[in-house]
């Protein structure tokens, strides 16, 4: 889910006024960027504890997206089904990795760098 919300904030910056408001567009592409970059550094590391802390910078890009589709709706740069969707599809990731992350605190997996 988060590539496809990397994809969808691209396309907003392609075909809005978002493509001129640098102010705006460069940090929405940095935080969205930032779910997806993540939650895959965080695997990478390969130890239980530290995939929990990445996971967690990923559900605060969440957020941090979540208030810059505010402010790029509040500037009339994306519709409301535009805001919507998105404001959907953040809310969803975000609960999705907070799950995530509740199931990784119970678990007994290490990580394969402790095996």
């Amino acid at each position: 889910m988060s590539r496809e919300i990397c994809q969808l904030i691209w396309n907003l910056f392609e075909t809005t006024s978002l493509e001129k408001d640098y102010e705006l567009r460069n940090p929405m592409n940095r935080s969205s960027g930032s779910i997806m970059d993540n939650i895959s550094e965080g695997f990478e590391r390969n130890g239980r504890r530290e995939f929990i802390n990445f996971l967690s910078y990923s559900k605060g890009s969440c957020g941090e997206l979540r208030s810059q589709l505010y402010r790029a709706f509040d500037r009339n740069h994306i519709s409301k089904e535009e805001f919507e969707l998105l404001n959907e599809k953040t809310t969803t990731e975000s609960k999705m990795i907070g799950a995530f992350m509740s199931y990784l605190v119970k678990s007994e997996i290490k990580g394969s760098k402790f095996d």
